[in-house]
């Protein structure tokens, strides 16, 4: 879910930011350890299994970074924080980078003291509704209650969908997803709104997922994505060309399973890509097998996306606009050169 900017937190990030080191790279470095900024448990993008162990889309980015810059994917310390605690964290400098399913906006971008380093999911909101319900179409929701989570853009837009369609709803507002989740099976409200990808992993997470649907209208552009600091721009460029470079190996073919055979390969593009040629990783103040690491330890985005929330996982979701762009997607990097 994604917080708003208020005018306290807005403020609040001139005096939290001014205490935090510029140099998060060389901060990390002498920690041995990432911190890393994750949600509260989100199937699919952050979440721990059985064994307590973290995963999902995001809690893998965490370990991309940590892989590019450490050299070990699993030296991260994971931060699980509620919507209302993940900026500040990082404003304050408790976290090194936030991928927790956060929306880019204007607002966030400007005010916030924040920097988007790029999009891991494209996402949209939508509607979770009882099939008992019997409606197909969000436009058929005119006076019907809504479980969702306050504060949020979230709540913003579904407000701006029912006035342009000229309907009414009543608001059950919780803080946490989870709480949203627990409302709408108890009956509190008919339908529940969210990011589509969040709508998912709630759904399978219900005693009866059978018993709901998710609504095919998508009310919102939610471009998700890794945030960082302001005011350190070579972190900035690490955790932006981290993101590049797993959106890169899909397209030039390079997997966790043949990336050591692709150290070998005669392409330019490749050889970039792996260190086998050129600075790229001297560029960014980092090894040239960076992004070698990344490959070989947490794997492409492909690879990522699949596993975490794709078809390969429980949440079953399709590539769609998430595909690469050589695949009619949005997913597109800048070339390594």
């Amino acid at each position: 879910m994604k917080k708003i900017a208020t005018l306290i937190g807005a403020a609040a990030v001139l005096t939290a930011s001014a205490g935090v080191s510029a140099n998060t790279l060389e901060s990390v470095k002498e920690r041995g350890a990432l911190q890393c900024g994750v949600s509260d448990g989100l199937a699919g993008f952050s979440a721990t299994d059985s064994a307590g162990r973290w995963q999902g889309l995001d809690a893998d980015f965490c370990r991309t970074v940590a892989a590019a810059v450490l050299g070990d994917a699993e030296k991260v310390n994971f931060v699980s924080l509620t919507a209302t605690e993940r900026f500040t964290a990082l404003q304050s400098g408790e976290i090194d980078v936030l991928p927790r399913n956060t929306t880019w906006t204007l607002t966030r971008d400007a005010s916030l003291g924040l920097n988007f380093t790029g999009v891991n999911y494209y996402d949209g909101q939508g509607f979770l509704v009882s099939k008992d319900l019997g409606v197909s179409s969000a436009k058929e929701l005119d006076g019907a209650s809504v479980c969702i989570s306050s504060g949020t853009t979230t709540e913003l837009n579904l407000a701006d969908y029912f006035r342009l369609h000229g309907m009414t709803y009543e608001p059950v507002l919780y803080d946490t997803s989870d709480q949203t989740i627990s409302g709408f099976e108890a009956g509190r409200c008919d339908i529940l709104t969210s990011d589509q990808s969040q709508l998912y992993a709630l759904r399978i997470g219900m005693a009866d997922p059978d018993s709901a649907e998710v609504l095919p209208e998508v009310i919102s552009k939610e471009p998700l994505g890794p945030v960082v600091r302001q005011g350190d721009d070579q972190w900035f460029n690490i955790v932006k060309w981290a993101l590049f470079a797993q959106v890169n190996a899909e397209e030039l073919g390079v997997t966790s399973a043949n990336v050591d055979e692709m150290k070998e390969s005669n392409n330019p593009s490749i050889q970039r890509l792996l260190g086998t040629s050129g600075n790229m990783g001297e560029l960014l103040g980092l090894g040239n097998d960076w992004a070698y690491n990344i490959v070989k330890q947490v794997g492409n985005y492909g690879e990522l996306f699949e596993r975490t929330v794709g078809t390969g996982s429980p949440l079953n979701i399709a590539r769609g606009q998430n595909a690469l762009w050589t695949d009619g997607g949005l997913q597109y990097a800048p070339p390594i050169r």
